[in-house]
């Protein structure tokens, strides 16, 4: 039923259990949100519910606002809209009345759920998944649906190409001559072949929300390509085009199998395929199209996906001393992240500091400084005095890039690995959990997030967002770092085997972690030549040689059984005991 015959204290009530929801209360700005679009609905006061409004009244906007400069609207919008559906398949499924917010608009639904159907979760709700897994095999192609999305798009690729002969062939000119820019992608109406014209506007929806979604990224320029022929701008070079169809899955139920297709506009050749299978009655949802555009989000859009395989190239083989940008220098952090030697710091610290005044003040470049300043190890012994400054001005430079960025999910993951690594369990928790809100395609969030849970004892939740991060990089550009927690998992499974390998995989970043994985996984397995064999490398690491072993890991851990487990094993592999506790 319609918000207009919910009565007004019923909606009352439904926004004070919201409000409690510890969700929502951690979030402020977004619990102020959701009161001021509630208020104005029930004052009569729709109308005047705008993207310039809540800007200004809600996140202090000042009163020359551009919301076509300034994104905050429409990225806490969307964070709203996932956290009500969050609640409506969670805490609040038996709720009398929902408030609900429509992609598009920032006009509050309320509806009587007596005349709704309950919603159902069909893939994961705050990282963890529920009911059959939703997304099919990455890179999953079958003939049936190829041959489809060939027919029903081959019309529009051909008009695409003629409309864009020119611009491309100045494009390599381009390329060639001067610093290499962000891809720019065109993301097409996505084509309904499911023979069932209501789900029309769902479909065509996607487009518009995928382009929404794909703005906070910050790395890829992108535009919406128009309904029902071709749009395109004369002066813009795209160099990736999007397109997808719709179509219901036979065999599979009732169930809609959405089909996505990267080409190279360049070259019109396929660079990149998605399948995804989603209940009907998901689709019947609100949140059902927000939550396809999340999970193609979360394959295409980060860093080490297929839009950025050739600047990755490029930045492997060539030196851009004279060539920074923002762009370039975002990829370089994420090659630091892979892989945080000191040749990979000092490569993005020089990238950083060339660029223009205006983007070293953006938040992101503010961050990426501030992760750089904290994790960089210091030369020779370790000095905990001055660890204890650098953190410190860490710190000081987060928040200049919050005051900057408030709505950068890459700020909150960078403030999030600083608490961590300050011992500040809790704060981190909640940076990970504002970060992930933002953008719940921050793979290296993700991925950062599933290891602090694994220790701080919830192995079960760690499991699935780590897989789901493991899940979206293609198999040959998962980080190292990423394996800590499928390690930790094995061991409790007793998969020694399994364990031992990812130990290995992550100890080639996480030397702490790994090397004492690697002790439990061959006292786990009884293999006393294993044991002999990592001890050495264990007894290496300069932080534990530094602060005493489990001085170190008391720092990280706050799992009491795990700690226990780690301390046996340390002392039935031979490590005298004042190298547990001290300096050695």
């Amino acid at each position: 039923m319609a918000a207009a015959n919910a009565d007004i204290e019923g909606v009352k009530q439904a926004l004070a259990r919201l409000l409690a929801w510890p969700d929502l209360a951690r979030s402020p700005q977004l619990a102020n949100f959701l009161t001021y679009i509630v208020e104005r609905r029930l004052t009569g006061d729709a109308q005047a519910i705008k993207a310039y409004s809540i800007a200004v009244d809600v996140f202090g906007r000042s009163p020359d606002f551009d919301p076509q400069a300034d994104p905050i609207v429409r990225v806490q919008a969307r964070r709203l809209r996932a956290l009500l559906d969050q609640y409506y398949i969670g805490p609040g499924v038996d709720d009398p009345v929902r408030i609900q917010l429509p992609i598009g608009r920032y006009v509050p639904d309320f509806v009587d759920s007596a005349t709704e159907p309950s919603a159902k979760p069909i893939g994961r709700v705050a990282g963890v998944p529920s009911g059959p897994p939703p997304v099919r095999e990455r890179g999953h192609v079958t003939v049936s649906w190829f041959v489809l999305l060939v027919l029903a798009l081959g019309a529009t690729a051909l008009t695409y190409a003629l409309a864009t002969m020119g611009p491309r062939q100045a494009q390599v000119v381009v390329a060639s001559t001067g610093a290499m820019q962000m891809p720019k992608l065109r993301i097409m109406e996505f084509q309904n072949l499911t023979g069932d014209n209501s789900f029309t506007p769902s479909i065509a929806a996607l487009a518009v929300e995928l382009v929404t979604d794909f703005e906070p990224l910050l790395i890829v320029d992108v535009a919406f390509g128009g309904r029902g022929s071709v749009m395109v701008e004369t002066d813009r070079q795209d160099d990736f085009v999007l397109t997808g169809i719709v179509r219901s899955d036979v065999g599979v139920g009732e169930n809609f199998q959405f089909n996505a297709i990267l080409t190279d506009a360049a070259t019109n050749n396929v660079v990149w395929n998605w399948s995804g299978v989603v209940p009907r009655e998901r689709m019947a949802q609100r949140g059902g199209i927000d939550f396809v555009s999340q999970e193609l989000i979360l394959r295409l859009g980060g860093p080490r996906g297929p839009l950025h395989v050739k600047a990755r190239e490029y930045l492997a083989r060539n030196d851009i001393a004279g060539q920074e940008n923002f762009y370039l220098c975002g990829l370089l952090f994420s090659i630091y992240r892979t892989s945080p030697t000191a040749g990979a710091s000092a490569r993005l610290d020089s990238c950083v500091r060339a660029l223009n005044a205006d983007d070293q003040k953006s938040g992101n470049v503010l961050a990426a400084r501030a992760s750089l300043l904290a994790e960089t190890p210091l030369e020779g012994q370790l000095n905990a005095e001055r660890q204890a400054e650098r953190f410190a001005d860490a710190e000081a430079l987060l928040a200049q890039a919050l005051q900057a960025s408030p709505t950068s999910s890459f700020v909150w993951e960078q403030r999030a690995r600083l608490h961590e690594a300050l011992g500040q369990h809790d704060f981190a928790e909640s940076d990970y959990g504002t970060a992930l809100q933002l953008n719940t395609a921050n793979i290296d969030g993700t991925a950062a997030h599933a290891r602090h849970l694994a220790l701080i004892g919830q192995l079960d939740r760690a499991r699935a967002l780590a897989q789901r991060a493991i899940d979206a990089v293609p198999p040959l550009e998962v980080p190292d770092w990423f394996q800590c927690v499928p390690a930790m998992a094995a061991l409790e499974d007793k998969a020694f085997a399994k364990a031992q390998r990812l130990a290995l995989e992550c100890g080639r970043v996480d030397t702490e972690l790994g090397a004492v994985l690697s002790i439990l996984i061959a006292q786990g397995a009884g293999d006393v030549a294993m044991v002999g064999q990592v001890l050495p490398t264990l007894l290496e690491v300069a932080s534990f040689r530094s602060a005493g072993i489990m001085t170190r890991l008391r720092h990280r851990i706050t799992d009491q059984a795990l700690l226990g487990r780690i301390e046996v094993a340390l002392l039935n592999a031979g490590v005298p005991d004042k190298s547990l506790d001290s300096a050695y």
